[in-house]
């Protein structure tokens, strides 16, 4: 993977600023497609449990997100349920997942 553009680094952050302040495993951030990001770390309750990626597109989707340019995550995977939410609305969205070691891959499409 190529080194992330200034947008996709801004994502890096705030996704390891919402993993920082929910105290969890992972934190996620998206873009959409007007350009607003929205973060959150996982969710774990008894009556309700999202990974922190499902957090950050359920935030987006509910104030009016219709798609995405891009989706970071920090400390999970590419198995991520959450990719699967970002791919719902946007097919072509590019997901990266960033690994205790700094190191970034993208997630393939498809």
């Amino acid at each position: 993977m190529t080194e992330p553009n200034a947008e996709d680094q801004k994502l890096v952050v705030l996704a390891r600023g919402a993993q920082g302040r929910s105290g969890g495993s992972e934190g996620a951030a998206v873009r959409d497609l007007d350009g607003r990001t929205y973060a959150a770390g996982q969710v774990s309750l008894p009556s309700l449990s999202l990974t922190a990626l499902q957090a950050a597109v359920a935030a987006a989707v509910s104030s009016g997100a219709e798609g995405f340019e891009a989706a970071v995550i920090v400390g999970g995977g590419a198995n991520d349920p959450g990719v699967h939410a970002v791919r719902d609305l946007t097919a072509s969205a590019v997901v990266s997942i960033v690994g205790t070691d700094g190191s970034l891959t993208e997630v393939p499409r498809g």
